[in-house]
């Protein structure tokens, strides 16, 4: 089981990965990184990463854009989104939530060049580090 600092290493050795980070998408702030930054700055990537994964949680929110914790079911407080995808010229945004035992409000985020990076491949294997992904 992974620590934060195994995870995005792990996350770094996909091919054409250029940047990992761990974001608590409700704060933005990063809580761990690693490589580049496409901004050149690892907590502006965060917290502009946690602006979009915020977005899309409440777009497909159950209980509507703005429902805290006390208007939706505990079943409900995880984002019923599982990734997402930013496809630039030159490379590959993907989110990926991790659900945890207390909020579920962080996310794995990779950056792959989009001419070595493999598509799927960081799809699958960020499901699978977000599923053995240890915080504590």
């Amino acid at each position: 089981m992974p620590g934060i600092d195994e995870c995005l290493l792990e996350a770094m050795s996909l091919p054409g990965a250029r940047g990992a980070w761990l974001v608590d998408w409700t704060s933005g702030l990063a809580l761990g990184s690693a490589g580049e930054s496409p901004v050149g700055d690892h907590e502006t990537t965060a917290a502009e990463s946690a602006e979009l994964a915020r977005a899309a949680a409440e777009f497909e929110s159950p209980a509507g854009p703005g429902a805290g914790p006390a208007d939706t079911a505990p079943e409900d407080t995880v984002p019923p989104v599982e990734d997402l995808i930013v496809s630039t010229r030159a490379g590959y945004h993907v989110i990926r939530f991790v659900e945890t035992a207390f909020d579920s409000s962080v996310f794995l985020h990779v950056w792959l060049d989009r001419s070595t990076g493999n598509l799927a491949l960081a799809r699958m294997r960020l499901g699978d580090l977000a599923e053995r992904l240890v915080l504590g």
